[in-house]
């Protein structure tokens, strides 16, 4: 500062010409210049160059979201959610939702139909008008850990299967949740039956006008070729062919652009298994008999790899393939006896470990998908392939099935100490809705990823 003070005195002692500008004018300027230098350093050095601390911090924020996803649902969800080009409301985030694992948590929305306003409940359930007294069960939704799964919008999915025909195959449990489809689906435009066949009308498919848009399901209990066990003409044991797909469906794959797959209880009955035109094997085999006890998991991952593989060497147009899990049954005590399946509210979150046959059979499944999707990686197969895994949200609801009320009012005549008890099915309305909300955001998915290609 002396230096500065000092030198226009000495300069202008010595008779310098006035025209010059004046040292303080230069300091000034220079002083200006350099720090609106620095500032632009420093801004161009916290956001483009970020210091080490803060790259620390924004990594244990990262962590801390992956180890508990509440985080990140609390951070995303004051944003509005993008819209796919059908308009549905979709995440920003690239990686698909896992709907497997989460809770039943308490929801006062209702269902989208009841016992009266859907024509398409198969008799056996129909709680509600059987005269279930509680409506709690129907009061209950599946939150997925670390995301939402959207209420079923009908219209939505009627727009992702215009001009397309979606088919259900497989056993009673595929019926279950295919009527389920379609009570949700008919809030928005009614289906027309179409055809039926078989006993107990085990082949239909229906038409949604509105939409051209097809409906069928297929009775398949094994997938693979099978004789069912028939005790009126003395046959006890089912007949499984574990080679050889059941073309009493398969063979209709041409006119299908996506099939849901759900089989796994009949596995469980007293069976013959079959490979290469011989008896290889029995499930609970009979007295006398000159064959191998094998027990049905190994008879099961068969059937299921056979399937899935001949899907996928079928050609044709892009097809997807659903996996629908096992869904366990909730049986406390004889089918036959009151009280079998008494619970009117699902379990908690560890209240109730899986079974081991019900998370074996889940677990065949799983892996036969990933096997087969990763075997056409790459685009080598037209035929995508992915497992609707609701063992866990079936398991945790052993108040959704008919128990005695797959009969109409079966205590009118007051309290029975023996009463028929379903508890394998699931009511309409109920849980299995929920495996259709999940499918609806399987398909969106897939739409978005079309219409990216």
């Amino acid at each position: 500062m002396k230096l500065a003070s000092t030198a226009p005195k000495k300069k202008q002692q010595m008779g310098t010409s006035p025209h010059r500008p004046s040292s303080i004018f230069f300091t000034k300027k220079f002083l200006f210049r350099a720090t609106f230098l620095l500032l632009f350093l420093a801004f161009l050095r916290h956001y483009v160059f970020p210091t080490p601390t803060s790259t620390i911090q924004q990594q244990q924020q990262e962590e801390e979201e992956v180890a508990n996803p509440s985080i990140q649902s609390k951070k995303t969800s004051t944003l509005p959610p993008t819209t796919s080009s059908q308009g549905i409301p979709r995440d920003d985030a690239e990686r698909p939702c896992d709907y497997a694992d989460g809770r039943w948590v308490r929801s006062e929305r209702g269902p989208l139909y009841n016992g009266t306003s859907c024509g398409t409940i198969k008799e056996g359930q129909n709680c509600m008008a059987h005269g279930r007294p509680d409506a709690g069960y129907l009061r209950w939704r599946w939150q997925p850990d670390g995301c939402a799964l959207r209420p079923f919008d009908p219209l939505a999915f009627l727009g992702l299967i215009r001009g397309r025909h979606l088919a259900f195959v497989g056993d009673s449990l595929a019926r279950n949740q295919l009527e389920s489809l379609l009570c949700l689906l008919s809030s928005a435009s009614p289906p027309e039956l179409v055809y039926r066949d078989g006993d107990d009308n085990k082949f239909r498919r229906w038409v949604f006008s509105s939409h051209n848009a097809t409906v069928s399901v297929f009775w398949s209990p094994f997938l693979v070729r099978g004789i069912e066990k028939s005790p009126e003409t003395g046959r006890v044991h089912n007949q499984l062919f574990l080679d050889h797909v059941d073309e009493r469906w398969a063979s209709e794959l041409d006119n299908i652009d996506a099939v849901v797959l759900s089989v796994g209880h009949w596995f469980l009955l007293p069976a013959f298994f079959n490979e290469d035109g011989r008896v290889v094997g029995c499930h609970i085999c009979p007295p006398g008999a000159n064959h191998t006890e094998a027990g049905f998991f190994d008879a099961f991952r068969k059937a299921v790899r056979t399937t899935l593989r001949d899907v996928a060497r079928r050609r044709g147009s892009h097809k997807h393939v659903v996996l629908t899990t096992f869904s366990p049954a909730h049986f406390d005590g004889e089918w036959d006896k009151a009280g079998a399946c008494p619970k009117e509210e699902p379990f908690g979150e560890g209240e109730k470990e899986m079974e081991y046959v019900d998370a074996e059979m889940r677990k065949i499944e799983v892996e036969e998908v990933a096997a087969v999707a990763a075997e056409g990686a790459g685009g080598r197969q037209p035929v995508s392939f992915e497992a609707l895994d609701v063992t866990k949200l079936a398991m945790m609801r052993p108040d959704g099935h008919p128990g005695p009320y797959m009969y109409p009012n079966p205590f009118a005549d007051g309290p029975k100490d023996r009463v028929p008890n379903d508890c394998v099915h699931w009511c309409m309305p109920g849980p299995v809705d929920t495996w259709n909300e999940i499918l609806l955001e399987m398909m969106s998915r897939w739409r978005e990823t079309e219409s990216g290609r």
